[in-house]
């Protein structure tokens, strides 16, 4: 508490600082000329379906559209995904797919109506993060929009990009931390190569960026958040860095070129069979075109790793069955705003068909998003309907597990992965131990759950435990309701059953791929806890053809 009070009275200190006459004015630079010596070059895919959109009026953002009713930059009621998604200027990757006048015409008109409304500071639309997006986006696609334009649109585009430039130099790096922290770096970085005379940002950023590298990439690659999601983005910044710095005729540090060698393994491991991701803190099966190009520019080879120790994940293959485990302790303040509370909490995939599924995030609606980071929308055991981690009001983390051990023993026939965590200790004393088994090339996939209370019980408490199906997965209960069938679509059956508790087939849901909500099953064993030990067993099984 102490550490976001101190945040908050820094944040308010820096708005105050920005947030005048004189500021705004020395970010002028004493009418120093604006002129390019090298542009950044993007060469990610773009959409021109949502080019297309931008063109009638509306920014799309996985399907989902929003009207801009007069190019009003600021619309009332909207989650913040959609401010950063139109202030970062990220879409005019989309208008150079589309192509064509109207795409650039359209890029100039809303280049002009956001200077128009922001030639000065502004709280949020000067954010570091999104500053260093729309300096970045700017640049690298300037040779689409502006070199056909008009020289007072140029002239105008330059001396806007330098303040921009300015205040990240002197904002950076701030109360930003993060991923927003690294593309506020990435912003500073293009200005300081593309602006003759500037290269002190250059300097600047690359400083910065050695000690965020130390604080946010893991020695094994994964990112501080734990977020599959969050560590793609972090590495096509670092991609993007490389490649400029290259272009410009630079020697790239050897700390860049490792640290992608060694994100781009860690991508790789969330990676199921289908090429989407693991659906864990934050993430959902993600665009497999971008993930397949962010792999072929950081030039990833070798085996897939087993586990990430530091990241805390365990992957299991045998045969054509894939299990994924969270083992990790929850990321720490600042880096645990999207982080889920499952620790324990598993995937499994056979070949490319997903049977056992996170119910994943959305990417616009924070609602959805804080649900969703809940222990029930995992495969995970809850007590007492309470989750494993305290979710604050504030969107960080409270109460959460000190210590989540893992211990795994595999030969070319069986696997075995134990784990166990002390979240609900704090309430009541109670650890949870789980077992995972993995035998007969795969076909026979079995879980223990013990639940140990070190201080003897005070009073009885419910388990339950979660099992949620992906969508495509069919699921009905067999033998008066104590063994489920299901059917993946490639005709394979399965068998589930328990002991020590009570199952039940009950409706979920699955948000693993854009803004779409899809409706799912998911089998739950209920049971209790009256002793200070109580086991729950569980197996599924493919059935004989």
């Amino acid at each position: 508490m102490r550490l976001s009070f101190v945040h908050h009275i820094r944040k308010k200190a820096n708005h105050l600082a920005f947030d005048s006459i004189l500021y705004n004015w020395s970010l002028r630079g004493g009418g120093a000329s604006a002129s390019l010596k090298t542009l950044p070059v993007d060469s990610w895919p773009g959409d021109a379906e949502r080019g297309r959109w931008l063109c009638g009026g509306a920014f799309s953002i996985d399907g989902e559209h929003l009207e801009m009713h007069g190019q009003c930059w600021e619309p009332v009621g909207v989650d913040e995904s959609w401010l950063v998604q139109m202030h970062g200027f990220e879409w005019l990757r989309d208008l150079r797919a589309l192509g064509g006048d109207q795409a650039r015409q359209q890029a100039r008109a809303m280049i002009t109506s956001w200077m128009d409304t922001y030639s000065r500071w502004h709280s949020l639309s000067w954010r570091p993060d999104l500053t260093g997006q729309r300096v970045a986006h700017w640049l690298v696609f300037y040779d689409f929009f502006a070199t056909s334009a008009d020289e007072g649109f140029q002239d105008r585009l330059l001396d806007s990009l330098l303040k921009q430039a300015r205040h990240l130099s002197r904002s950076l790096p701030g109360t930003t931390e993060g991923l927003p922290l690294l593309h506020g770096i990435k912003g500073l970085a293009y200005a300081g190569l593309a602006f003759e005379g500037r290269e002190s940002w250059l300097g600047q950023a690359l400083d910065l960026l050695q000690e965020e590298t130390e604080k946010q990439i893991l020695s094994d690659g994964g990112h501080v958040s734990r977020s599959p999601a969050q560590l793609q983005a972090a590495l096509q910044i670092f991609i993007d860095l490389r490649h400029a710095i290259l272009s410009a005729g630079y020697p790239v540090p050897e700390k860049i070129e490792h640290t992608i060698d060694r994100m781009a393994q860690a991508l790789r491991f969330f990676r199921y069979a289908d090429k989407g991701f693991a659906l864990f803190n934050g993430a959902q099966e993600g665009d497999r075109e971008l993930t397949d190009a962010v792999l072929a520019k950081s030039n990833a080879r070798g085996k897939v790793l087993r586990g990430l120790p530091y990241t805390g994940y365990e992957r299991a293959v045998l045969g054509r069955s894939l299990l994924m485990v969270d083992t990790g302790t929850p990321p720490h303040h600042p880096y645990d705003r999207q982080a889920h509370a499952a620790p324990l909490g598993f995937e499994f995939a056979y070949g490319k068909e997903r049977v056992f599924v996170s119910c994943g995030s959305h990417p616009a609606d924070k609602e959805w998003q804080d649900v969703l980071r809940g222990t029930a929308a995992h495969n995970a055991l809850a007590l007492d309907y309470r989750n494993i981690c305290e979710v604050r009001d504030d969107g960080h983390l409270g109460r959460k597990p000190r210590k989540v051990t893992v211990m795994r023993e595999e030969s070319k026939d069986a696997l075995l992965l134990e784990c166990s965590h002390d979240g609900y200790v704090p309430l009541n004393g109670v650890t949870h131990r789980r077992r995972f088994f993995l035998l007969n090339q795969g076909h026979d996939f079995r879980g223990e759950e013990n639940l140990t209370c070190s201080i003897g019980l005070s009073r009885p408490l419910d388990i339950i435990l979660r099992f949620h199906l992906h969508p495509r997965v069919l699921v009905s209960l067999i033998q008066d309701g104590d063994e489920a069938l299901l059917r993946l679509p490639g005709g394979a059956g399965w068998r589930f059953f328990c002991t020590g508790g009570r199952m039940a087939l009950e409706n979920s849901i699955y948000l693993g791929e854009g803004c779409q909500i899809r409706k799912t099953k998911q089998l739950v064993i209920y049971s209790r806890m009256e002793s200070d030990h109580v086991q729950v067993k569980w197996a599924l099984q493919r059935e004989s053809r």
